[in-house]
């Protein structure tokens, strides 16, 4: 026996060998195939569940089928237990190394080791690529009837509005970040002293971190699992976002928020597809619509936590002037909240089971869809309804082996598995520019490109236009002042909004008082005291200070423009910049409304395009709408003041919104679950980047000309609606 098995392969096949005369001896049902299963159950319509109950007992008697009786199911455990793991014919038997992802060397049946049927070492031991890819496809296409079917039996229910919430709150954390810098921004840039360039910085950075984000995360997705990967993304956005809450300097709240948009950029591709594999045909379109809703509520929840916190000034505290914790700090602290009530609903929800069929788990994904079907049925009443599906379709896997020694160290093996994960990543983004899904990648590509340069730029372009129309309309009320003479004064009240020409003040005292928006120029100032001054866009121009004094001051050099300083001197100058709240008070209010308004407005939209979207399909909701959004551009040449700036704000907004529900909605449909996240995820990247380019481009013009950013977005969202109906119609099709 010692010269037989001259291997441990040679053992395995004996032992194999042995094993299937038992069973043949043991039952006469072993013959039957799970290909054979397959093949019939893939001819099976979907009206089997109109069929009465003899019919599900017929179907369940059959030797080998998918689904069995009620009473059959009636006498299992409570839990259940899945069938693939016993009663398999020959050719599906577990084996040692199936589930490391190792190929079967044998293809044959009944071939014995070293006999006339046996396959060679060396080039015959895997398969052919190709033919392998082609029975993968084959596997994918029957997964997805089979699937449909079972989701339809599952039925929708508590399970999926459970997930609904969950998904929610990630979505929601997104839409929490877009609005979280812009409204800190004018409390930070005093914090912080910030310049005009370190503003604008501050201002895209949040979307170059979403962009690397989406790539990253959603292509994760489809190699460790939807629930993982969202939560790991969500874990990194809530740890900088308290982190940004507390560092004081700018770079390093400016790294803080960046790798808190690179956490928060994964929420969009993996809600909406982790979501979607919860979900039948019929209720898809639907259901991911209104699912949507929760990006206006996170914007929403930004506006009013920004206009109860920020203002109220007394919520801060101060170490010295090292280091300062102002209310906007503790509004960034808030903000960080939906994320971290995603992260801890997340550990109560399982992972896609679609995701799981997709990579073999046939057990891990059969467990989670008993668990949709009967909490769905104890929701609705029926507990006694019993969950079916006895076997599902599971995809053939093409793992790549890494030969990892046992004496390799810990880090050296971490460095494989991240190498190997990185070319599986790479192969999943080139595979979605294959032949097969290249002209509907690159027609999204131009379509998410339009939109969103168009969206964000417009969005950001419409409080810069209202701000520009706000100090145009400060500046028309300044007071002018020439040759003045002033001695022996003194100032204790506010200045602000004047403009002080060749005046000479002699002996005169500035004491305890605020100076905004003042300007002094060719003035001299002889003798002259100034104490605890707090300036705001106050400049000094060509003015000459003779024996004067400074204390306790914000008045800095770079407030002072050609001036000269004789015999003058500054003592105790206040140090970094000082918050000085009450400046923008009104203007930080008119900034929130107007968010609120914008966000709440597309409420109507995200309504009418859930209540539409499966009825008149994903093209013809994306394209009417961004023609509409296209017509109502040009209404923008009659926004001439502050209330009509907010309205067309508001009317763009709301049918916008439908064109972005129906484009995630079609996205989602258009991939395979096995590259659909790597796909939303690199689309979602380049709308961040398109988003980028637009906020530049459209804050060029401000106060410049209207024309410009209007024929930008009008061109860019009629080239997309365009393009739009050159894309295949989803609706009715089953999730590939």
């Amino acid at each position: 026996m010692e010269d037989g098995y001259q291997n441990r392969t040679a053992f395995i096949k004996g032992a194999k060998d042995i094993a299937k005369e038992v069973k043949r001896q043991a039952s006469k049902k072993v013959g039957r195939s799970v290909d054979r299963m397959t093949d019939e159950y893939s001819k099976r319509s979907y009206s089997r569940f109109e069929e009465d109950d003899d019919d599900y007992a017929t179907q369940g008697s059959q030797d080998g089928g998918y689904y069995r009786s009620d009473s059959q199911a009636a006498n299992d455990d409570e839990g259940g237990h899945s069938d693939s793991t016993e009663g398999h014919d020959e050719d599906d038997e577990i084996y040692e190394g199936e589930y490391q992802g190792i190929p079967r060397a044998d293809s044959g049946k009944g071939d014995l080791a070293g006999g006339p049927g046996s396959i060679t070492a060396g080039a015959q031991q895997f398969r052919d690529i190709g033919a392998s890819e082609a029975e993968r496809r084959k596997d994918q296409e029957e997964l997805a009837q089979q699937y449909e079917t079972i989701l339809q039996e599952c039925g929708h229910g508590r399970f999926q509005w459970s997930l609904y919430f969950v998904l929610g709150l990630a979505l929601m954390a997104d839409g929490v970040e877009i609005f979280v810098v812009g409204f800190v921004l004018p409390s930070a840039e005093k914090d912080m002293c910030l310049s005009e360039p370190s503003k604008s910085m501050l201002g895209l950075i949040v979307y170059f971190g979403m962009m690397v984000g989406a790539f990253l995360w959603g292509a994760l997705a489809d190699r460790i699992g939807r629930r993982q990967s969202l939560i790991i993304s969500l874990s990194i956005n809530s740890i900088f976002s308290f982190f940004s809450s507390f560092v004081q300097g700018y770079s390093t709240f400016l790294f803080c928020r960046l790798l808190s948009g690179v956490g928060i950029g994964g929420s969009i591709p993996i809600v909406f597809s982790y979501y979607s594999e919860f979900l039948s045909q019929e209720k898809r379109g639907e259901h991911l619509s209104w699912l949507c809703m929760f990006w206006m509520i996170g914007g929403i929840y930004a506006s009013a936590m920004a206009w109860a916190i920020i203002p109220h000034y007394g919520w801060s505290f101060q170490m010295g002037s090292a280091y300062q914790f102002h209310s906007w700090r503790v509004f960034v602290l808030v903000c960080a909240f939906p994320s971290v009530a995603a992260i801890a609903a997340l550990n109560a929800m399982p992972e896609s089971p679609r995701f799981y069929l997709e990579n073999g788990k046939h057990d891990e994904g059969w467990m989670i869809l008993k668990q949709v079907h009967d909490t769905n049925m104890r929701a609705k009443g029926h507990p006694e309804r019993v969950f079916t599906v006895t076997t599902i379709k599971t995809v053939k896997q093409i793992d790549e082996l890494v030969d990892i020694g046992i004496d390799t160290p810990v880090w050296q093996r971490y460095r494989l598995k991240i190498m190997s994960l990185s070319k599986q990543i790479r192969s999943n983004i080139l595979a979605c520019f294959n032949p097969e899904y290249k002209k509907r990648t690159f027609m999204l590509m131009a379509v998410w490109f339009s939109m969103s340069f168009s969206y964000y730029g417009l969005t950001v372009w419409f409080p810069d236009m209202i701000k520009y129309i706000q100090k145009q309309e400060y500046e028309s009320k300044t007071k002018t002042f020439t040759n003045e003479r002033v001695e022996h004064v003194t100032f204790n009240f506010t200045l602000e909004n004047q403009v002080h020409r060749e005046g000479h003040y002699f002996n005169d005292k500035f004491l305890n008082l605020k100076m905004k928006s003042m300007v002094f120029e060719n003035s001299v100032f002889e003798e002259c005291y100034f104490e605890d001054i707090t300036s705001t866009h106050t400049f000094f121009r060509n003015c000459t200070f003779i024996a004067s004094l400074f204390y306790n001051t914000d008045l800095f050099k770079y407030r002072f423009v050609n001036c000269k300083l004789v015999n003058s001197t500054f003592l105790h100058n206040k140090e970094g910049c000082m918050l000085d709240f009450s400046d923008d008070f009104n203007n930080a209010y008119m900034i929130y409304f107007v968010n609120f308004l914008g966000t709440l407005a597309v409420l109507p939209g995200n309504i009418v395009s859930a209540l539409l979207m499966d009825k008149i399909g994903r093209l013809r909701m994306l394209a009417g709408s961004s023609i509409i959004s296209c017509v109502s551009c040009f209404f923008l040449m009659f926004g001439n003041s502050e209330s009509g700036m907010i309205a067309l704000l508001c009317l763009f907004g709301g049918i916008s919104i439908a064109s972005w529900n129906a484009l995630d909605v079609i996205t989602v449909e258009l991939y395979p679950s096995d590259k659909r996240t790597t796909a939303f995820g690199f689309l979602n990247a380049l709308c961040k980047m398109a988003a980028v380019l637009g906020i530049s481009i459209f804050q060029s013009f401000v106060g410049i000309t209207k024309a410009v950013p209007i024929i930008f977005a009008a061109g860019a969202l009629a080239a997309g609606s365009f393009l739009a109906t050159k894309l295949p119609e989803t609706r009715g099709q089953v999730l590939q």
